[in-house]
């Protein structure tokens, strides 16, 4: 955006922004009340008005039971949304919270009500507010954690938010090149308030401690903008990796694949791959085959050096060929007689998988 970081969102551009999602019959909208999402809902709004024929607005708003301002923020927040005019709904998250992770636990449980409340709409998207600082803030959060090509790419405009159990919820973002700067300029401009919620500023929290580093990292040159310009070169380079990875799965392994495997591959063929695509390939089938959820980069890492291992080993040891066996994330994985069999591991007696799968049986 060319725009100062001040200057407030005009309709030009939030038509230019909302655009793309007036092919949707309905949209949900995550309103907190924070400064983010209730621009987002009132740029939507406006948008909205401009339009003939345009997709119904539905405002919902999670209370987390965790604060006891939330319940007055929602309410607040319902009587915004009639003045412009936007249906709303609150949503709680009930039972009990865990002691430890407890942000994480309640992103997942808002997610997952604003899964159930899109699903209630026919198959609505979600639209959320996340900003360009969301962007920068979860792009050194990753390079923090040492994540690769794939994380730092950061989050997406748009597309598929996958769960742990298989189903997913499609999710927008399109003020993701916005600064929350110019966000808050816009609620000023028309006086409306938002909520503060001090658990953003809480340091014993990750992410506002990197909030807090953002501006001391920017001084030294380490922008936002710069931390988005690495996010969209990386999810350039993904694009392109993704391509080839998905070139070498049609000749190492085509499918189509048994759910649960055992998926099959040529060893020496593997072994040729590039040691980027050797990873991706294997992520792709280890995850197929398995039930455990994503695979963790440094565990899929070590494994593939193991294949690796034992695939020069009998290369070089014909008579005594090696043999590999491993599990990772719910699969097997064996090396021997020059192929790679990857397949579903045997539930662990009294283990929670074991348990889900004997539920599921008639």
């Amino acid at each position: 955006m060319s725009a100062a970081d001040d200057t407030p969102v005009s309709a030009a551009e939030a038509q230019s922004l909302f655009g793309p999602l007036s092919q949707f019959p309905v949209l949900i909208l995550a309103v907190s009340g924070g400064p983010d999402s209730t621009a987002l809902m009132v740029l939507a709004a406006r948008w909205r008005k401009s339009l003939r024929r345009g997709p119904k607005l539905v405002a919902v708003t999670v209370d987390h039971g965790l604060r006891k301002e939330a319940k007055h923020e929602a309410l607040a927040v319902k009587r915004l949304a009639r003045t412009l005019p936007v249906e709303h709904r609150t949503l709680r998250w009930t039972g009990r919270k865990p002691k430890t992770g407890i942000q994480e636990a309640a992103r997942n449980a808002r997610y997952r009500l604003l899964a159930d409340a899109a699903r209630k709409a026919g198959g609505a998207p979600v639209v959320t507010a996340h900003t360009r600082d969301d962007q920068a803030e979860t792009v050194l959060f990753r390079l923090m954690r040492g994540s690769g090509i794939g994380g730092l790419a950061g989050m997406r405009m748009g597309g598929p938010l996958p769960f742990a159990d298989g189903d997913t919820l499609m999710l927008f973002r399109p003020l993701l090149e916005i600064p929350k700067s110019r966000l808050v300029a816009t609620l000023k401009a028309a006086n409306i308030a938002w909520a503060d919620d001090p658990s953003n500023r809480d340091p014993k929290f990750t992410r506002p401690r990197l909030r807090e580093l953002l501006p001391r990292l920017a001084d030294e040159g380490l922008t936002a903008d710069r931390l988005t310009r690495l996010a969209a070169r990386a999810a350039r380079a993904e694009i392109a990796l993704h391509e080839v990875q998905q070139a070498a799965l049609r000749k190492l392994a085509p499918g189509p694949w048994p759910q649960g495997g055992p998926v099959t591959m040529d060893a020496a063929e593997f072994y040729g791959l590039p040691d980027e695509i050797g990873l991706r390939v294997l992520d792709r089938i280890v995850g197929w085959a398995g039930d455990e959820g994503p695979v963790e980069l440094g565990k899929l890492e070590t494994l593939c050096t193991a294949l690796i291992g034992a695939i020069e080993a009998a290369m070089t040891r014909p008579q005594g060929a090696a043999r590999l066996r491993r599990t990772l994330a719910g699969a097997v994985i064996t090396c021997a007689g020059g192929k790679i069999h990857v397949e579903r591991a045997p539930a662990r007696r009294g283990s929670r998988v074991a348990t889900r799968s004997a539920a599921k049986r008639p």
